[in-house]
């Protein structure tokens, strides 16, 4: 598992990289939306992996969102409040929207960071 650990860390490094390299922060905001739409995708598939190998779930292929929310409901309510604010930021305000807030994409990155950590410390323990 901590490898699995370590591809969702890395999945976040890309995130970071492509709004620094590429989306072109100015004043606050970025001017590349296409780049934010990736870095968006990036950082929440990053969650998704990290929480796979807590989950341990054999099946490869796509799960809804509320198949997340019931796992992490039963485990801690802090982290499904920032799975939540996870999905909503990264998933649906970057992802599909491509809010280029800089602001935006800082809180989502911190909160894959958060859920990330959570999950490697859940992982290393067992």
């Amino acid at each position: 598992m901590p490898n699995t650990v370590q591809e969702a860390k890395r999945y976040l490094d890309n995130a970071k990289e492509i709004l620094r390299e590429k989306a072109k922060k100015e004043d606050g905001f970025y001017h590349d939306k296409k780049y934010v739409k990736l870095a968006g995708h990036a950082a929440y598939t990053g969650v998704l992996v990290a929480l796979d190998a807590l989950f341990e779930n054999k099946n490869k292929g796509r799960k809804n969102v509320e198949w997340y929310l019931e796992k992490i409901g039963r485990m801690d309510r802090k982290a499904l409040a920032s799975f939540n604010a996870a999905y909503d930021t990264l998933h649906l305000a970057m992802g599909y929207d491509g809010n280029t807030a800089a602001d935006v994409s800082t809180a989502g990155i911190k909160l894959a960071e958060s859920l990330i950590n959570w999950v490697e410390t859940r992982t290393t323990v067992v």
